[in-house]
């Protein structure tokens, strides 16, 4: 009995809610209806060509959103792809090196047969790449850029600018005007500071040792 009071009671005042937030629409509709008869006819035309200008506004939005979404899909449609391909060239280029260590071909007919094999075919894919608009960046003696280029270690080297990057660990490239991957990189470093350094802590070692 008490069970079925608790209920019918939780039902009334669900019943009075839903008839409160009905009741407030209501009134919120009334107060519109009766701004809009307030309005005079200049106001009203005012009021439907501000509607229309957002709402075209809204339109050219989503169509331009949609183009360079469907423009993107379509340029870097394959930029994964792309990627997970490069993988092919970098066990190319370990395989080339595996041989080129192998001391029982070294210097053999064979090996010059198979890195030339190699080569062709790192070659073809590389002009595959450039006809999808995927070039390899250019590092050699370029200047280390942290947009393109990933520098993995320092080489001591007194004949190059400081920051210049002296060996290519891996070939990082572009996808037109995305970076696909970075270079792998070493940058010189000047053997001077070397020498300062090593001199500074040895006038550190002299004055502790005095002391």
């Amino acid at each position: 009995m008490e069970k079925e009071e608790s209920e019918n009671k939780e039902n009334q005042n669900l019943k009075d809610e839903n008839s409160e937030l009905s009741k407030d629409k209501q009134a919120s509709e009334e107060t519109e209806k009766k701004e809009e008869e307030q309005l005079s006819p200049e106001d009203e035309i005012a009021n439907l060509k501000d509607k229309v200008a957002r709402t075209f506004a809204e339109m050219e939005n989503q169509r331009r959103r949609f183009e360079k979404e469907k423009n993107e899909a379509f340029e870097y449609g394959g930029f994964a792809f792309a990627k997970e391909t490069l993988n092919l060239l970098d066990n190319l280029e370990r395989s080339k090196q595996t041989l080129e260590s192998d001391e029982t071909i070294k210097d053999k007919d064979t090996l010059k047969k198979l890195i030339e094999h190699i080569n062709i075919i790192n070659k073809d894919m590389i002009s595959i790449f450039k006809k999808n608009n995927i070039e390899p960046i250019k590092a050699i003696n370029e200047k280390l850029d942290p947009n393109l280029h990933q520098a993995m270690m320092e080489v001591e080297d007194d004949t190059k600018d400081q920051g210049t990057i002296v060996q290519e660990i891996q070939k990082g490239f572009m996808m037109k005007d995305r970076l696909l991957r970075p270079s792998l990189v070493a940058v010189s470093k000047k053997k001077v500071e070397k020498e300062q350094n090593n001199k500074k802590v040895k006038e550190i070692e002299e004055k502790e040792a005095k002391n």
